[in-house]
Order: C-alpha cells, then structure tokens, then sequence
C-alpha cells in the first residue's frame, strides 16, 4: 500500500556510525536520510505499528565504522534488529507489551575485563512498557528489562511502575537511565556487570513544578532537568552518597545544608543551581560530548548554548518552530535539531549554521482548531500530483504525494515565529490550478478591539519546478466587507471565481501588457472581469465545468448556472434542506454534485445530491454528512468523504475506521467501491493523475484516488482494481558530496603521487663516487634518496657475470 504523511519527530532519530546516514522514525517504518544530500535512501519496513525508537550499533573500533546495524522498537510489541545498509531485518523479539521507549546501556559502556578481552555477555534493554488491559480496564506502564539475545523479557525485574508511558533517557557512558515523572527525576545506575540476577542503586531528585525533560553529564555526576515555566536545574554530585562504591568520610550525612544550596529535602546531590532563558516549557536538553556546553530548547524556536562553568549563553534564533530533540552525531562537525513544524535540522558544528533540511508534511497547528475560520484543509493539484499544506506561521507548503517529500514553501505573510502571541491574521483559503502554474491565497487580518479588519486575496505565479514562487497581484477588500468563501479555477484558461458570504461572486481573469514596440510582455496581473449575485443570497461555493464554459455558484440553497465569459445566468435548479457546502462537475459528463450541511452545532439534514445538467433537475440523493467530494477530469465517476454519525450506516464491526470513502458511478446510486477510514474530519480527498514510473499496481488507469486524513497521513487508493498501489522504491546510492572531519574544518588534503620520482639527475664520473657526489653548493645537491642510493652504489664492488 502507498502510503505517505508521516511524522518525522515522534521519536529521536540516529546518526550512523560514519555520520553520513541519519535515520528517522517514519510511521511504522524507519527511513534512512543521506545527511549530505537530505533525500531518502532507504526504508526500514517490518513493524505494524508505530516505531518508538531507533538504536544504532556503535564502533567499538575504526574499522567497524563501516558497519550497519541498529535495534529499533515499536507500539506493535516488537523489537527488531536491522542491517540497514542492505536493507534486512536480522532478527525479531516480540516481548507483547506494546513499547514507548528503549535504550540499550551495553552498547555505551564496552568494558573489559581482567585479561584485557573484551567478554560477550547478554545484552539487555531496558524499555517502557504498556500492558493492554481488557476493555474498559486502564492500561499499566512500567520500567522493564530485557534480555535481547535470549529474546525475553526478564522475570521479576521492574525498576519502576509508572501511570503513563515515560521516555527512557540514557546518559553518553551507559552508566545511567532515568526518566521524568511529575516533579521528579529517577535515576538508576546500571551495574558494570549487567546480569538477570542484580540489585539497582536509584536516586531521586524534586523539583517544586513539573519536569519536562532531563540530560546526562558525559563525564560528571551532573543532571540537567527542564520545567514547564522555563527554568533549566542543574545538579551537581548526584548520588555521590548512593552510587559510591565505599563509604567516605566526604559523604553526604558529614556535609552541611549550608554546603549543599538548592538542593530539596533528602536528595542525593552537592547543589543545584537554576538557569531561567525559556519563556516557556522547555522541550529538550543535551550535554556536548566534552560537557562544557549544555544545549537547550523550547516553543521559542531557539537553540541556547550554556557554557557550564560561567552560565553564558548564545543562541541560534529564528528556527521557526518550537524544538523537540538534539542528537550528535560521531563526527563533531554535525548535529540535528528536530522541529516540531515537522521538520530536521542539520547543523555544522560549533558554529551553529544550517546546512539543510529534512521535512515532512507539515502537521496540523493548535491554533487552526483553536480559531474559526483557519484554512486547515488540504488542497490538490490533481494533474502534478501536488498538495498544497497550510502550515504555521502563515506559511503555505508545497508537497508531493509521490515523492513524499517537500517541494517547496511559500510565506503568505512575513512574521517570525514567536509562541505565546496573539493571532492577529487568518490564511482561510488556498487553492490552486488545475496546471499548477498559478496559487491563490486569502487571509484576514483580524480587528484589534472591534476596528481594523482586512480581507487580502492574493495571486501567486508558480515556476516550472513548482519551486520559485511569486507574488503576483494584491487585492484589498475583494468583496468588500465580507469573507471570502470559495476560490475555483477555470480548468482550460486563465480564470478564476471568488464568492463571498455578503451575497456576490467575482470572476478574475489574468491579463497581460504589452510593450507597442517589440511586444513583450511588460506586466501581467488579475483584474475583475465581473460581478453576479442572485437575490442577495450568501455565496458558498462554486465550481466550472470541465471545458469551462458553465459556472455553478451555490446562493444559499440553490445551485446558479452562469456563462463566466458573458457574465448572464443560465438556469437555477435544486431547493436543498440545507445550505450548499460543496459543489463539482463530474468529469465530462453531464452530472453535477453538491453536499448540503448545516454545520452548526447540530447536522440536522445533510445531503447528497446527483443533478442532472440536460434535465436541470436530481438525478438520486443519498442522506450523508460529506467532508470532501472529487470527480473523475475524464469518465463520470466520483468519490465522496463521509462522515458517519453513532446512528450511521457504517462498520460497526471495526471500532477505528468510523467514517468511509464512496466511490460512485453517476449515472447510478449503487456504490462502485468502498473503503473504510478513520480521521475523516479536516481530510481530503482527490482523484490524481497516476506516475507510473513511481507508483506500481495502476495498471489500466490513469488516476489513482488520494485520500489524507485530518492528521496529515496520507495514502493512495486504485479506484478500479482491488490490486494495492505500491509504491516504485528505487532508492539510489546517493554520491556522498559534503564534507566531514578534518576536511570540512582545514579542507581537502591535496594528492600526492606515491610513484617514485624517476627523474635522472646529472653527475660527474670520479674515479671514488663517494668523494664527489657530496661536493657542490647545497642548493645545487640531489635530493637525499638518489643521494643515498648512489652513495651505496659507489661503495658495492661490481661483480661480472660467469658463466658456467
């Protein structure tokens, strides 16, 4: 199944062991990223559930730098091991307790022992579980170990159990795993020789507001936690008292409270000193890999460098999202922040520059559900396989559903990222032409204290790669007043329609000017090229037909037909019970399709109806409450997004997939095809031009049907065969073009010839060579290996050859 949309920063992603590959947790698979390129190499597919964690293998010498492989776990109960440079799964432990966390301290800490030899004993992980109770039972989380290489769980060892599933954080030597829980931190030693059969030291250190995250010194007993106001704590000696091998005379109960400052109760630790930057919560902590800088993040979308020793920080602003993680990579020239916009930033170390990005579809925003009248939907360009994204901060992002990658993004209006801000203007409509040359925007700038509101439609010219963008024509206060409801483009020419809830529509068309003399193009822009309305009644959608030549415009509800050229209205046809939502012309036929709904509080007769366009009047109507309607550009099919209500028709069988996909013939009320989904509120759905050299299973049409849900995920349905669409996954070695180490600090080394130089050097012929050959001016010597070659020359006695 083709499926797309994923999140890219549920789980904190891995360097390689060469820093040249960057895995990420995808969904149920895991991808691999060229971090000198930022494109997909490979994917980990073998989970069936969502991965939680990815582990990869260290080094234990250079020569093992080339190796691959990695441990990854998933809600699916599962964890898995992988040569990802092949790609194959290695092995598999299925442990039945679904799994939010995991970290494996063995890998960290290869110690020896008294003979010098490095031993093999059991390598174990220590994981954050949930036991799935019966229906109607709560879940339970625990702390668990287990034992990879006998494929179990361990008996009777639970370090802790906690209410809700928590991240397992591991310090850089693998000597200590804690995790955050309310207003406190847990800290646990991992004994130097790991075994079934051991006792665990644990340590807790209280905090007077929740902790968010927590970080290990590298080399010190100190432990660095975030709260939710901002404040970063840092402890230092942690455990001096507990995790002591022997009893000192320095110990805790021999050192004052005056000795110890900031530190609550009866913690373990020397002191503890706050740092307060964060105006909010903060997201992430890490420790560089000497410890002298603590590297800090929030919903600020700024990176904070602290220096330890001084407190002094510096910053790497204007990321444009709050940060969630920060992972080194084995060569210290790199890094990457994860964003919460989606998004991975690869950083050059240490000066904090940004060399690219890896983005995934941008996800849905708080504030789109927070405010009414956002524009969170989705919008297709069904013939280059394009999805336009609404995304934060008033940005706009072009992706492809093939690729599954970013194309491009546009910023509809210029703002900094700056959380805790007021929303002051609305992006409530995108959409774009059926040939993805032009993209028109409307955003509202709200009032301030009841004055100042400001409607703005904007057209915006596209480049060939759909990766240059640019702004075309500004309109201010198109339809006066009131909100723009509805942007549709003309599919055969350069025209567009906007109507209005003021009782209006407007049709744009795109003109040029040309100079008189050679007659090139000088400006171009949209005008209005006319006006309709129809009884003052509120304008909610519209829609041309196929060649253009009709313009349906819902007023209320009733369907207007208008000849967009002439300006004149043709007909009127339908009374619904309900205003008009949706509307679309079904392909090349005749049928035209609208939804009605009342989306107030209460959906009292939403509805779907089928009109026929010779007989001006319904053809069939089925009672639905539709999220989104696509047509066929060719035959007379049609596909619908429905809602189901508790009393609906759908599976009651199936517990998430509550909503459905109809794929209709229009001519009959029989469904062709259905599909069960989940999500169906804020999805979209589209019939897209099929790319046979990227997708596989579409044989015999050209269209597949693209459905996204409300969260962003996506997948690829074959409208006319059972058969799966799966996707072509011809991922190439990609040529390793950046630069890592010493070469991208001083530069790349210049090349030496390793043969030897041939050249003969003059000399004069003396009856003793070892005499002669060292008397001249040095400038004018032969450099010292013909020098020694012929000095030991001179000194052997020439033997003739004998034959015998």
């Amino acid at each position: 199944m083709f499926t797309g949309g994923k999140s890219f920063v549920s789980s904190p992603p891995a360097f390689s062991n060469d820093a040249k590959r960057l895995l990420v947790c995808t969904g149920n698979t895991v991808s691999v990223f060229s971090t000198s390129t930022g494109l997909q190499t490979c994917e980990l597919e073998g989970h069936e559930a969502q991965v939680t964690s990815v582990i990869v293998v260290p080094a234990t010498n250079p020569a093992s730098k080339v190796l691959c492989y990695c441990w990854t776990s998933s809600l699916d109960g599962k964890i898995n091991y992988w040569d990802f440079a092949a790609p194959e799964l290695m092995r598999t432990i299925d442990i039945r307790f679904r799994i939010h966390s995991m970290v494996i301290p063995s890998l960290l800490c290869q110690r020896t022992d008294s003979t010098g030899k490095l031993p093999v004993p059991d390598l174990y992980a220590y994981i954050s579980t949930e036991d799935m109770k019966q229906e109607g039972k709560p879940s339970s989380f625990a702390i668990q170990k287990c034992n990879l290489t006998k494929s179990r769980l361990v008996c009777g060892v639970t370090l802790a159990e906690t209410r809700k599933p928590r991240y397992v954080t591991i310090s850089p030597s693998g000597k200590y795993i804690g995790t955050c829980e309310k207003r406190k931190l847990r800290i646990w030693e991992i004994p130097a020789k790991d075994s079934e059969h051991v006792g665990y030291k644990k340590v807790s250190l209280h905090h007077t507001r929740p902790i968010t995250t927590m970080a290990f010194h590298p080399n010190e007993r100190v432990v660095a936690a975030g709260d939710v106001t901002g404040r970063i704590l840092l402890w230092r000696g942690v455990g001096r008292e507990t995790f002591s091998n022997s009893k000192s005379s320095n110990g805790r109960m021999n050192m004052d409270r005056e000795d110890m400052p900031g530190v609550r109760d009866t913690d373990d630790a020397d002191s503890c000193t706050t740092w307060h930057w964060h105006s909010s919560e903060v997201n992430m902590l890490f420790f560089s890999s000497d410890g002298a800088y603590l590297y800090s993040g929030g919903k600020e979308g700024v990176l904070v460098v602290w220096q330890l020793d001084t407190g002094k920080k510096k910053f790497l602003p204007r990321i444009g999202s709050p940060l969630l993680y920060f992972i080194n990579s084995p060569d210290p020239t790199l890094s990457s922040i994860s964003c919460a916009d989606n998004q991975i930033q690869l950083l050059r170390m240490p000066s904090m520059e940004i060399l690219r990005s890896i983005s995934g579809i941008k996800l849905l925003c708080s504030h789109m559900d927070m405010y009414e009248g956002f524009g969170s939907a989705v919008v297709f360009n069904p013939t280059a396989g394009l999805i336009a994204v609404p995304a934060e901060n008033y940005r706009v992002q072009l992706y492809s559903l093939f690729d599954d990658r970013e194309i491009s993004q546009v910023q509809i209006c210029e703002r900094n990222h700056q959380p805790g801000d007021e929303i002051t203007v609305k992006v409530n409509l995108v959409a774009l032409s059926r040939d993805g040359s032009t993209m028109c925007t409307v955003e509202t700038r709200l009032p301030e204290e009841g004055i100042g509101s400001l409607v703005t439609l904007k057209f915006w010219a596209c480049g060939s790669q759909k990766k240059q963008i640019s702004l075309s024509t500004v309109i201010y206060e198109p339809h006066r007043d009131a909100e723009i409801s509805c942007i549709a483009f003309r599919p055969t020419g350069n025209m567009a329609v906007s109507s209005s809830h003021g009782g209006d529509f407007k049709v744009w068309v795109h003109r040029h000017e040309l100079t008189p003399k050679d007659e090139t193009v000088q400006r171009s822009g949209w005008t209005c090229h006319a006006v309709g309305s129809y009884k003052k009644k509120p304008m909610s959608t519209a829609a041309f037909s196929s060649d253009g030549s009709v313009l349906a415009v819902a007023a209320d509800k009733v369907i207007t037909l208008w000849d967009p050229d002439r300006n004149t209205l043709l007909a009127v046809i339908g009374d619904s019970l309900e205003p008009i939502t949706n509307l679309t012309f079904v392909g090349k036929s005749e049928y035209l399709v609208s939804a009605s709904a009342s989306r107030g509080s209460k959906i009292s007769n939403p509805q779907l109806t089928v009109w026929s366009m010779s007989k001006l009047c319904a053809a069939w109507s089925y009672r639905l409450d539709i999220e989104a309607i696509t047509c066929s550009m060719d035959d007379c099919t049609f596909a619908v997004l429905a809602r189901s209500k508790p009393n609906g028709s759908a599976d009651k069988s199936s517990k998430h997939a509550e909503d459905v996909i109809l794929l209709f013939n229009a001519e009959k009320a029989v469904p062709l095809s259905v599909w069960f989904v989940s999500e169906a509120q804020g999805g979209g759905l589209s019939f897209v031009s099929s790319d046979e050299d990227k997708v596989s299973g579409t044989l015999g049409t050209d269209e597949v049907l693209a459905y996204i849900n409300g969260a962003r995920e996506y997948v690829l349905l074959n409208p006319h065969s059972e058969q799966d669409i799966s996707r072509q996954r011809d991922f190439t070695n990609l040529d390793e073009t950046d630069t890592h180490g010493y070469a991208s600090v001083y530069g790349e080394l210049p090349e030496f010839s390793l043969k030897a130089d041939q050249t003969a050097f003059p000399s004069m012929p003396s009856g003793k060579t070892w005499k002669g050959i060292f008397s001249g001016p040095s400038h004018a010597l032969p450099p010292l290996p013909k020098l020694c070659s012929d000095f030991l020359e001179s000194l052997l006695e020439r033997r003739s050859g004998v034959v015998e």
